[in-house]
């Protein structure tokens, strides 16, 4: 649908991410944990933003402290009243040490140095990687609620997920073009590019010969311009008044953090292209 306004006109991005925040401060038992005696399973730090999103809704009363991304509008996928009632760690071997939690949970990439330290204290570290598809994900909240004792908490969040990727019926394709920040792309190999392609959307960087990570300047963008542009980011060229002058492409704000993270960030995203497909009458 050609749409003749541009982006700052159609401002659903806040509402489509007040639904997520909504549905997860609604899953999510407010009260952090205080020791392991009453809680029915192992007292966890997390130190990584995904991690947060999962432990908060699959274990909650268990969580000792969350990673200081998610005090951080910016950087969190958690509404900001689940992660106030949380303590946080700015993730030193230290912080954590003095917290004395039964399991630690971190990224990939945790310095090997700060792990060393974990498991001299006689902590126990997991470490997960980024999933790049909605199986991927599924894996990794299964993970993390088993380590956590709570298998049927995990498989509820997963069943959502699950539910949340199935494609529309008799959806007509929208060729797409998802402008993250920095004016990057993502591949096809990406969780949010499947999910696109779950919801009906046409990756139209694939078309122009761009992959994971590849720069789309302005210029670029306006040569062979898509149905839908989905502008994730903030950048001088992703707010040039001249996106408004593109008389068959429609600009959607498109909030980044609904892209990076699995759990119930994906049933946010779902929600989101839902929203916006209906306004393209798709």
């Amino acid at each position: 649908m050609a749409r003749d306004r541009d982006k700052t006109g159609t401002g659903h991005a806040p509402g489509g991410l007040a639904a997520l925040l909504a549905l997860l401060a609604a899953a999510c038992a407010p009260a952090p944990a205080s020791g392991g005696a009453d809680t029915g399973g192992p007292t966890i730090v997390s130190l990584n933003p995904c991690l947060d999103a999962i432990l908060v809704e699959v274990a909650p009363q268990q969580v000792m402290a969350l990673s200081h991304y998610s005090r951080d509008p910016g950087s969190s996928s958690i509404p900001p009243e689940v992660a106030a009632h949380y303590e946080v760690t700015g993730g030193a071997a230290e912080e954590v040490i003095a917290l004395a939690p039964d399991l630690v949970l971190a990224s990939v990439f945790l310095p090997q140095p700060t792990r060393a330290a974990l498991e001299r204290a006689g902590l126990r570290v997991a470490t997960f990687g980024s999933p790049t598809s909605i199986a991927e994900s599924a894996a990794q909240v299964r993970e993390v609620a088993a380590l956590a004792g709570r298998e049927s908490e995990g498989e509820r969040l997963v069943r959502d997920m699950e539910q949340a990727a199935q494609p529309p019926a008799e959806a007509l394709p929208v060729s797409t073009l998802l402008w993250q920040p920095g004016e990057i792309v993502p591949g096809e190999a990406t969780l949010v590019a499947q999910m696109l392609r779950a919801r009906g959307f046409t990756n139209h960087g694939e078309a122009m010969g761009l992959s994971q990570a590849d720069f789309a300047p302005l210029e670029t963008v306006l040569a062979d311009p898509p149905e839908l542009l989905l502008v994730a980011g903030d950048s001088a060229g992703q707010r040039h008044p001249l996106l408004g002058r593109l008389t068959h492409t429609r600009v959607e704000t498109f909030d980044p953090r609904l892209l990076f993270c699995g759990g119930r960030t994906i049933v946010g995203l779902a929600m989101r292209l839902d929203r916006i497909r209906a306004e393209l009458g798709k």
